[in-house]
């Protein structure tokens, strides 16, 4: 199993708060995963993880660097007019539905509530994320194809 993929797991434990989660996939091999104590982190049990039958390893547990959470906690300043887009889960940010298609959004356009200003691919799943509110995109603060996190901003729009 890719650490993308525990990431997403992860982040599936903590929406629902699920204490243990354990998934054998065939394929992939078996993966348990145990929050450990009153904290936020999560990590695998030892001896639980394999990517084949024949290979096992014993993981550790999974913590995003500092440098990744300081980022995270780093929103930029907003006024009162303007809101937050932020990641609802770990993936791939894409500004557009293909390589060679416009992106859904630039700086300066306009925006109505329910329009999809990109997309966060996640497990092999595309998922749209779409404007909470109406108004004009102030900046796009990720770039095409990068890594995101939980939390993270993506996107800010001026509501008017």
């Amino acid at each position: 199993m890719e650490t993308r993929e525990i990431k997403a797991l992860l982040i599936l434990m903590r929406e629902y708060d699920l204490v243990e989660l354990e998934i054998d996939d065939k394929k992939k091999g078996k993966v348990r995963l145990v929050r450990a104590g009153q904290g936020d982190s999560v990590g695998t049990a030892p001896g639980s993880l394999s990517s084949a039958p024949a290979a096992r390893a014993t993981a550790r547990h999974v913590r995003a660097p500092a440098a990744k959470e300081a980022a995270r906690s780093a929103t930029p300043d907003l006024t009162e007019n303007q809101r937050l887009v932020t990641s609802p889960m770990v993936g791939t940010f894409y500004r557009a539905s293909s390589p060679d298609a416009d992106p859904f959004i630039e700086e300066g356009d306009s925006v109505r509530k329910g329009q999809t200003l990109c997309i966060i691919e996640a497990m092999k799943m595309m998922n749209e994320i779409e404007a909470e509110v109406a108004g004009r995109v102030v900046r796009v603060l990720c770039e095409n194809a990068q890594a995101v996190e939980y939390g993270q901003p993506l996107v800010i729009i001026e509501v008017g």
